[in-house]
């Protein structure tokens, strides 16, 4: 059974709704899904289940991640929301100590079923908060972020 709709619930919940602050380099967001990724979709009507179909596709699928234990899905594909599928997929990569090319196949997963998936999100977390630090919106957002990441450990946890 996929872990999907739990991991997409999460990343909404995270997101929330329609925002255009001037300061999200993104610019305009509805869950999550930013205009600047997507310019020809109208963000403002946007529905969850177009968001959800989006990150089905371009987001889960990609990275594999129904193929990977909870923790680590979850941890991935939040990572890829936030910094993109490639950047998320080099984090797992770098964690799990195999070739991070970016690209999730067989030798990555062989060693994501290796590992302990608690200290593997916990990885991705620590990476994530790390760059979020050093980012411009920062002080915009960062306290945001923080308690994104820190929810995010409480729930790869469950």
């Amino acid at each position: 059974m996929s872990n999907f709709p739990r991991a997409v619930a999460i990343v909404v919940g995270h997101e929330g709704g329609y925002v255009n602050h001037p300061a999200d380099p993104g610019g305009e967001t509805k869950f999550g899904i930013t205009k600047r990724s997507y310019p020809a979709t109208d963000i403002a009507a946007l529905t969850l289940a177009g968001a959800q179909e989006i990150y089905r596709r371009d987001y889960w699928a990609p990275l594999r991640c129904d193929e990977m234990p909870w923790a680590i899905a979850l941890s991935t594909f939040d990572a890829s929301v936030n910094s993109g599928t490639r950047t998320a997929a080099r984090w797992l990569q770098t964690a799990v100590k195999v070739s991070s090319d970016g690209a999730i196949g067989a030798i990555t997963l062989a060693a994501v079923a290796r590992a302990d998936p608690h200290e593997i999100a916990a990885e991705l977390i620590a990476r994530r908060l790390h760059l979020m630090a050093g980012l411009p919106g920062w002080g915009a957002f960062g306290l945001g972020w923080s308690r994104r990441l820190a929810r995010l450990a409480m729930q790869a946890a469950d």
